[in-house]
């Protein structure tokens, strides 16, 4: 059993797989929109003019898979009460992932040393989802 992030993005799912393969090299597994269904949706279910928007994704973020989708575009998506905890290999690329996630978004906690690890940060990203950025005890520095 394993737990793999889905996040729905309210109709801005296709910058957001933009933002994240420049911001962290992300690699799109795979990408159905709307339109590409085999099976259409109920009457209704979907605003009009969203045949061009994400049904679903996936993304290959370093070791991990990240789902998400533009959802049903209802203007109700809040990320809150989590976070996506990103172990970098060493200082340089965490000061370069932090960097990036941060460009748009807003910085909770900087990039620092803390007494879990050599650095540790915290931002919310354009989209609002929350990143812990951080490099484990022991990484290269």
């Amino acid at each position: 059993m394993k737990i793999e992030p889905y996040l729905f993005f309210d109709g801005r799912c296709e910058e957001a797989i933009e933002f994240y393969k420049q911001a962290l090299g992300a690699k799109v597994e795979f990408l159905m929109r709307n339109a590409e269904s085999p099976e259409p949706p109920p009457p209704g279910a979907l605003p009009p003019g969203s045949e061009n928007k994400i049904m679903h994704a996936s993304l290959q973020i370093g070791g991990a898979l990240v789902m998400m989708s533009d959802g049903l575009c209802g203007g109700d998506t809040a990320f809150k009460g989590f976070s996506l905890s990103l172990d970098c290999p060493d200082a340089d690329s965490a000061r370069e992932a932090f960097a990036a996630l941060a460009d748009g978004g807003q910085i909770h906690v900087p990039l620092g040393k803390t007494f879990w690890a050599p650095l540790f940060g915290m931002v919310n990203d354009r989209f609002g989802v929350g990143w812990m950025v951080g490099v484990s005890e022991g990484a290269a520095k």
